[in-house]
């Protein structure tokens, strides 16, 4: 298929998305859509809740693969939206829409990707596509039930994809690392009391010196393509609402970004010897993740211009237990934002860079 031939195709099944409401775990909508887009094209599609996947038509379980991935959950619209974020309008060169640019643009253009490999014979790697679920909230109902799908491990004879492209807004510069995440849950405890007199034990104060900690501690080792470890306190709540009542607990939220020199368990124990709160991480699953500079895919696109970084942003690609490149039309600034597009031109310009891409090591 030509690549004219293949960006119309993309754009139209992106309008089709964004016309459908997806909010994380509420993506019926969206995979209907994109099974039914596949099959027309003559993919056999296999879903896992709203996990929709396919691959190559030659599959063949004897050779390594490669997994094709993005997510097709988005964000709630953002409230200062001028425009309809159900509505695809085509204004200047650009596509507006909720997830057109975060990450729908990438998605359609990977599934474009696909179909251009889908009929060719004697590939050296399989490909396979997967379109998944609950991105934007790190959710278990996504990529990471997908690869432990019984069917899915059945497909490729119990083996790991070999490495995969995960299609996220990086204007299709290489992101091959990527902060992982640590929420922290932190409680001090105190005495409550009357404001007016000499009672109680403020928990308020207590937290003070610890929030200090985190605003101003210096984590010894930085990561060269991920710079320093980063903590910031987000939230903070005592359980009374009266002025008059000393707090005798206050919590706060901590977002640890954590690079690929520390592990999640050794930032913890660093975080527990240097605080007098109790605290408690949500969970240690979003992992720093790399891939190496020289692995065949960030070689290929190197010699296409494309420039390497590391993100600090967190994607699926925390959730894969092999090497991943994070790679996608876009840009991450728009994300998230009222009035959120992506130019047509970037979807083009995806669709071709990642066929090159794939041509250098298939």
């Amino acid at each position: 298929m030509e690549i004219q031939s293949l960006y119309n195709q993309a754009v139209y099944l992106l309008q089709q998305l964004i016309s459908t409401a997806s909010y994380s775990k509420y993506e019926d909508g969206t995979a209907n859509i994109i099974e039914s887009f596949l099959r027309e094209e003559g993919v056999g599609t296999e879903r896992n809740l709203n996990n929709v996947w396919a691959v190559n038509k030659h599959f063949d379980p004897s050779k390594p693969s490669i997994l094709l991935n993005s997510h097709h959950d988005t964000v709630r619209p953002n409230p200062q939206y001028t425009k309809d974020p159900f509505t695809p309008v085509i204004e200047e060169g650009k596509l507006f829409g909720l997830g057109s640019n975060d990450a729908g643009g990438s998605l359609v253009s990977l599934i474009a990707t696909f179909l251009y490999f889908y009929n060719h014979h004697q590939l050296k790697y399989n490909l396979i596509l997967a379109a998944t679920a609950e991105e934007e909230i790190s959710g278990y109902n996504g990529i990471e039930l997908l690869l432990g799908n019984k069917l899915f491990q059945t497909t490729l004879d119990g083996k790991e994809p070999d490495c995969a492209i995960v299609g996220e807004p990086t204007k299709m510069d290489l992101a091959i690392a990527e902060k992982g995440l640590m929420v922290l849950d932190c409680t001090a405890v105190g005495k409550a009391g009357h404001a007016a007199r000499e009672e109680g034990e403020n928990a308020v104060y207590k937290v003070l010196k610890d929030i200090e900690w985190f605003r101003t501690y210096q984590y010894p080792k930085v990561s060269e393509w991920l710079g320093p470890v980063k903590m910031s306190v987000t939230v903070i709540n005592t359980e009374n609402k009266a002025h008059n009542v000393v707090p005798s607990t206050c919590s706060f939220v901590v977002d640890v970004r954590i690079t690929e020199v520390y592990r999640h368990e050794e930032v913890f124990e660093i975080i527990r010897q240097n605080v007098t709160s109790e605290v408690m991480p949500r969970s240690m699953r979003l992992r720093s993740t790399g891939i190496d500079i020289n692995h065949p895919l960030v070689q290929q696109g190197i010699r296409l211009g494309k420039k390497c970084y590391g993100s600090p942003t967190s994607s699926d690609k925390a959730l894969m237990p092999f090497p991943a490149l994070k790679c996608g039309p876009g840009d991450s600034a728009r994300s998230h934002t009222a009035d959120e597009f992506i130019y047509l031109s970037e979807i083009k310009d995806a669709i071709d860079v990642y066929v090159k891409m794939l041509k250098g090591v298939l």
